[in-house]
């Protein structure tokens, strides 16, 4: 496996550019504030995208093709399981009935946040396996565990109060529903008050820790390779702003969507589990992800939807 230093100039680049995407993006493309549309959306979400297929071409050009097929299905298992989030934040932003024209906002500082933490997660995740190997057959255990609980678990309520960040946030300063003006803080008779797009901002962080939880160790059962791993995820959380405004509104038609990734993890998890036994190989593994995705999608597409009483 490479290591970071005989990588530097590899690592030393991504930073830059992703430096300077978020730069552009904040200066440039959303100097104002506004709501986004599913055009802008659509578009954004297809720069990102062309850029992750340019970066893997650049990583099978430099690092060869089996590090670019572990970039793809990383990549591939990231922006899947990156959808289950949506649901989530869609739910966060009713709740809090952030108003549209906010919400990139939050979300832009939401996935700096989770850069730094995915980072913190991949290294602690690679240090881990490489030094205690056993550690590999948990993480698979737990995602097996995690893609049955998915499947069979259905209400996902947003209890903000029973959250211990934002009780923290509370304590610390007080909170105002005023957020007129798009900020995070703002003074109110000389003290300072956190708005609740801050907490909608701790929220969004929060979820995105726990779902992290599921997906480094399912990123790596694809790939051991810290750069491998975490320009994926980057990669993949950039792209969740635009795919969120893309499909926020359609979303909750793929209703078994769920079920695929529950599929998802439970196979990285095999995978996993039986690595000390038998690899699957990567374009196999990549073949049966695709798969299931399709597959659940097409079902959300062509099975109608039972109308219930209440309904």
């Amino acid at each position: 496996m490479q290591t970071i230093p005989e990588n530097a100039l590899l690592w030393a680049g991504f930073v830059v550019f992703i430096i300077l995407m978020l730069v552009l993006d904040l200066v440039i493309f959303n100097k104002k504030t506004h709501e986004i549309k599913m055009k802008e959306a659509l578009l954004t979400s297809l720069f990102w995208i062309s850029l992750a297929i340019i970066f893997n071409l650049g990583v099978w050009k430099f690092l060869g093709p089996q590090k670019a097929l572990e970039f793809l299905a990383a990549y591939l298992i990231e922006e899947s399981l990156s959808i289950d989030n949506l649901f989530v934040f869609i739910m966060i932003f009713a709740y809090f009935q952030v108003n549209p024209r906010y919400q990139h906002k939050i979300l832009f500082w939401g996935i700096v946040g989770a850069m730094v933490l995915r980072a913190i997660f991949i290294i602690t995740g690679v240090a881990l396996i490489n030094k205690f190997h056993w550690v590999i057959y948990i993480f698979g255990a737990f995602l097996i565990f995690t893609g049955i609980k998915m499947a069979f678990n259905q209400d996902s309520k947003i209890e903000p109060d029973k959250n211990p960040f934002i009780r923290l946030v509370k304590k610390m300063f007080p909170v105002t529903t005023d957020h007129r003006f798009g900020h995070f803080f703002v003074r109110i008779d000389n003290r300072l008050h956190a708005t609740t797009l801050f907490i909608t901002l701790v929220m969004i962080e929060f979820t995105d820790v726990v779902f992290a939880v599921d997906s480094i160790p399912a990123v790596l059962a694809i790939s051991k390779d810290p750069f491998i791993v975490y320009t994926s995820n980057v990669f993949a959380i950039l792209g969740l702003r635009s795919l969120y405004f893309a499909l926020s509104s359609i979303i909750t038609y793929f209703r078994y969507l769920k079920y695929g990734l529950s599929a998802i993890l439970a196979f990285v998890g095999v995978k996993m589990c039986i690595s000390g036994i038998y690899k699957i190989p990567i374009g196999i593994s990549l073949a049966v992800l695709v798969g299931i995705l399709g597959i659940s999608i097409l079902l959300s597409v062509i099975v109608p939807k039972k109308v219930t009483s209440d309904e």
